[in-house]
This record gives structure tokens, sequence and C-alpha cells, in this order.
């Protein structure tokens, strides 16, 4: 469990509203380094909004957020990226016609000077490193010079992460849903690289509505109800049953 003055990541108090809908309505929990950390509940919740408060994609009404103690303020997605923070979100946001190295290394391509005058991309450095980041959470792709919709999903997802590595920034990665519309074997795959990712320090702020996939991989488990924190469940303490009972507005 995250120890609060030590965290990565704080949220206190953490408030948006839509017109007249609160989303979010005071909303505090903590993620350590190296923790993986889940939001459930169910549609409408506030999950979305939470993160993408986080993101740097809303700004909110009320509330601060912390990082590595100090507080912050991310205005936008770039602003997030620079402290650390990725988000995958469920489109990825993948070129399906460029391989995995032309994905990974988007708008940073390395350049060699052909002759020593013209310049040209260094593909084969592209590839390189590429294989190395992919390595690194031990995903391993049948070629990184095919297009990427040729892929399958979580190898999709594997290239995703591998860009986010590739600054050697990323501390605390939130993905959204990571595991929907994915076959069972790829399902599992995703679940291993989470874990990878947790190997390696870095955090993970998970948004699924697979309950399974939650408490197969999640530290804690943080669930939501009409904007609010309806309870924060360790590992050690979850079921699916209780997880369900604080979702539906029971009690753990």
């Amino acid at each position: 469990m995250s120890d609060d003055a030590t965290a990565l990541l704080r949220v206190e108090g953490l408030r948006k509203s839509f017109g007249g809908v609160h989303a979010v309505d005071g909303v505090d929990f903590s993620i350590a380094r190296g923790e993986v950390v889940a939001v459930v509940g169910d549609n409408g919740a506030g999950k979305s909004t939470v993160v993408k408060m986080i993101a740097g994609a809303y700004t909110r009404d009320e509330g601060r957020i912390f990082w590595e103690g100090r507080p912050v303020e991310p205005q936008s997605p770039e602003d997030a990226k620079d402290l650390g923070i990725e988000t995958m979100y469920q489109d990825l946001a993948l070129v399906p016609d460029l391989d995995p190295a032309g994905n990974i290394f988007l708008g940073k391509e390395p350049v060699r000077r052909l002759f020593g005058v013209v310049p040209v991309l260094d593909r084969a450095e592209m590839r390189r490193r590429s294989a190395e980041l992919l390595e690194r959470v031990r995903i391993r792709l049948p070629s990184l010079q095919v297009p990427v919709r040729q892929l399958s999903g979580g190898q999709r997802q594997a290239t995703a992460i591998a860009r986010f590595l590739l600054s050697d920034r990323a501390k605390l990665i939130i993905m959204d849903e990571p595991t929907a519309a994915l076959g069972v074997q790829e399902q599992r795959k995703v679940l291993d690289l989470i874990e990878q990712l947790k190997q390696q320090g870095i955090s993970v702020l998970v948004i699924s509505h697979n309950l399974e996939h939650v408490l197969s991989v999640a530290d804690r488990i943080i669930v939501l109800r009409g904007g609010r924190v309806a309870g924060v469940v360790p590992r050690a303490a979850a079921d699916r049953q209780t997880i369900v009972a604080l979702i539906v507005g029971g009690t753990a």
C-alpha cells in the first residue's frame, strides 16, 4: 500500500462538473512507485474523468495533484508527459500503415547522413532500438517491418508501450480498458505486460470493467461510485463479491 508522504502520485479532493452534473466529487488516492492500481466502477462513476484530469486532458475544478511530493498543475497531455505520465487510450494512437519501429519513433526519428550530406532516416537504428525496448517488456513481434495493422491487439499494445519507454521518462502509465476487445490469449499477454512494467519500477493505473483481470494484476483496487471513492481494497483482501458490493452501493 502506498505511503501518501512518499507516493509517486497523490490526488486530493479532485472535483469536476459538467454543467450541473458532478462527475467527480472529492476523490483522494495515491500510487506508489512500481505499484499497479486499478480504478473500477459502474458506467458514469467518474473513472475516465479522474484519469483525464491526471493526464492533463481535463482541467479540474477543485483539488490538488502531487507528483513526487510536490504540487503540479498539468494543463495539457504534454505537461503530464513532461512529468513522466503516459496515457494509453483504447485506440492506442498508432499509425496503422507504419511499421512498429516507425510508430515507436514517430516524431523522434534518428537521422544519418548519406554520403555525409543527404539526411535520411536511420531505419536500422530504429529497428535495433525498438527491439531493445520490446525486449524490456519481454515482447517479441513476428516482424518489425510490417504495418501495425497486421499485428494482433496485444502486439499493438506492446508497440504503444515501447513508444512510452523510448524517452526513459515514463514513471506512470495509465491504461484505459487495456484488455477490451481482445481474445483470451491476447488478454493474458497484456496482463503479463503490466507485470513486466511493475517489475521495472514503472507504476500502472488501470481502468477496467473486467474484475478477473483487475484481481489478477492490481496491488490495490479503487472503487468509484457516483464520482466518489466508495472503497480502496488491497489485493490480499480483494475478491469479486467485495468489489461488486462496493460498486453497487453495499459495504465491503
